[in-house]
């Protein structure tokens, strides 16, 4: 009798190992950002966190713009996984939904500042993400559109001042009184106004 065993293929612990270690040394730039800031972050830093010598890291990064370009691609896709999470609690009606939308983007972006700035403020002056590391940032903004065409807001400048009301929400919160409440307790007062401007102005309006 001939017997054939399909088993899973041999894992790669090499591959498997290298990717851990990248994971570890993004962790670790977190970590220093947190602590020290972004423009802080040293690939001294970095390394000593994870327990290797500076020279070490460049075998699994090119250059210290390449940590950062994994930590842009992570960020995003972090926030990705994070609105996704929040979609089944949007409420039915539109300026309820857009109001939760601003406040998980809103809370989201005061928790971190510093992963903040490296999503959504030019920082880092010599820093520019590349492709691979900006697509997650265009599907949450392909999602987001989406989530707003539902409830009626499809004009491009109308998302953009959306875009732009929260950012600045977020900025102001961050730069005047971070850890407290002055600019999140006005962030759904904001958002009735966007509402009442492009013409939902009604509680009980609904997809």
């Amino acid at each position: 009798m001939l017997l054939i065993v399909l088993g899973k293929p041999n894992r790669n612990r090499i591959d498997e190992r290298r990717s851990e270690t990248r994971r570890e040394i993004i962790e670790a730039a977190w970590q220093t950002a947190r602590e020290k800031g972004l423009a802080q972050v040293t690939l001294r830093d970095v390394a000593d966190l994870v327990g290797m010598r500076p020279p070490s890291l460049y075998t699994h990064f090119a250059s210290k713009n390449a940590i950062y370009d994994a930590m842009f691609a992570d960020a995003w896709a972090t926030f990705l996984a994070h609105s996704e999470a929040a979609e089944p609690g949007e409420p039915a009606t539109s300026r309820a939904a857009m109001r939760y939308y601003a406040r998980v983007f809103f809370d989201f972006a005061v928790a971190f500042p510093a992963r903040h700035q490296l999503m959504n403020l030019r920082t880092l002056p010599d820093f520019t993400p590349s492709a691979e590391a900006y697509a997650p940032s265009v599907a949450v903004m392909t999602a987001f559109v989406a989530r707003m065409a539902r409830h009626g807001v499809t004009a491009q400048d109308d998302i953009d001042l959306f875009v732009a009301v929260v950012s600045g929400m977020v900025d102001a919160q961050l730069a005047n009184d971070p850890g407290g409440r002055r600019w999140s307790r006005l962030l759904d007062r904001a958002i009735d106004m966007f509402a009442d401007n492009v013409g939902i102005t009604s509680e009980r309006t609904r997809p």
